[in-house]
């Protein structure tokens, strides 16, 4: 079973200092039919004007991650800390039991562009925490976030894999997840899934059913999800 999630059906939120795309319901948009899959809850395509950004606010019992597409993320937390977050780096926050946070656009006079992620824990009430890194493409098919921290990715409290995509014009890949569920967002380019077009923005779920993936003219980068089956927490 394949679940296609277009780029211009996705929900929006514009505040001026914001632009934000919502491949699941979030905020003030709500749809029965996209509320996430298996653990994977929240993907935000979110723009935020140069010098602005979301005010300290908080989170519990998410593991959020932060793929940066252009610009950097100023973030400082409850916890004493202060990063910036350029592009091409990943940043995992464990919120647990409890966590308050800032995250601004770093520059004055660029925009930034980034993926907010929101990953279900397998257990509620973890202790909060943080990881950051640049994780250098190797190969087709490159892991940035996984249970078990493989191959240098980030670690995150949940059985599900997150991998980078990048293949020039005309090459093909295979993609397939051990529990049989997997999502494929697309960040630029243009690919054909099981042959499906698909562009910057979409996304394409699926459910025991293999893909195969083969890159238009402009190549692809994407982002894909190994993802449970079911979904359990702990505590």
């Amino acid at each position: 079973m394949l679940y296609l999630r277009r780029a211009d059906e996705r929900g929006r939120a514009n505040f001026g200092w914001l632009d934000s795309r919502h491949t699941f319901s979030f905020g003030h948009y709500y749809d029965q039919k996209h509320m996430g899959i298996s653990a994977l809850r929240v993907i935000n395509d979110d723009t935020v004007a140069p010098g602005a950004g979301f005010g300290t606010h908080g989170h519990r019992d998410m593991e959020i991650i932060s793929y940066v597409l252009a610009g950097a993320i100023e973030h400082e937390d409850s916890m004493g800390n202060q990063f910036v977050v350029p592009a091409g780096e990943v940043q995992r926050m464990t919120a647990g039991t409890g966590i308050t946070h800032s995250e601004y656009n770093h520059s004055k006079t660029e925009p930034l562009k980034f993926l907010q992620i929101w990953i279900i824990p397998n257990q509620r009430n973890l202790p909060p925490g943080y990881e950051q890194k640049a994780i250098v493409q190797n190969g087709n098919l490159t892991p940035l976030v996984t249970p078990d921290g493989r191959d240098g990715s980030l670690t995150v409290h949940q059985d599900v894999s997150l991998y980078r995509v990048q293949l020039p014009t005309g090459d093909t890949q295979a993609l397939e997840t051990t529990d049989g569920v997997g999502y494929l967002h697309i960040i630029e380019g243009e690919v054909y899934a099981n042959g499906t077009a698909l562009g910057a923005g979409d996304g394409l779920g699926t459910i025991d059913e293999p893909l195969t993936l083969r890159a238009g003219d402009k190549g692809v980068t994407a982002l894909w999800f190994e993802l449970p089956r079911r979904v359990e927490q702990r505590g």
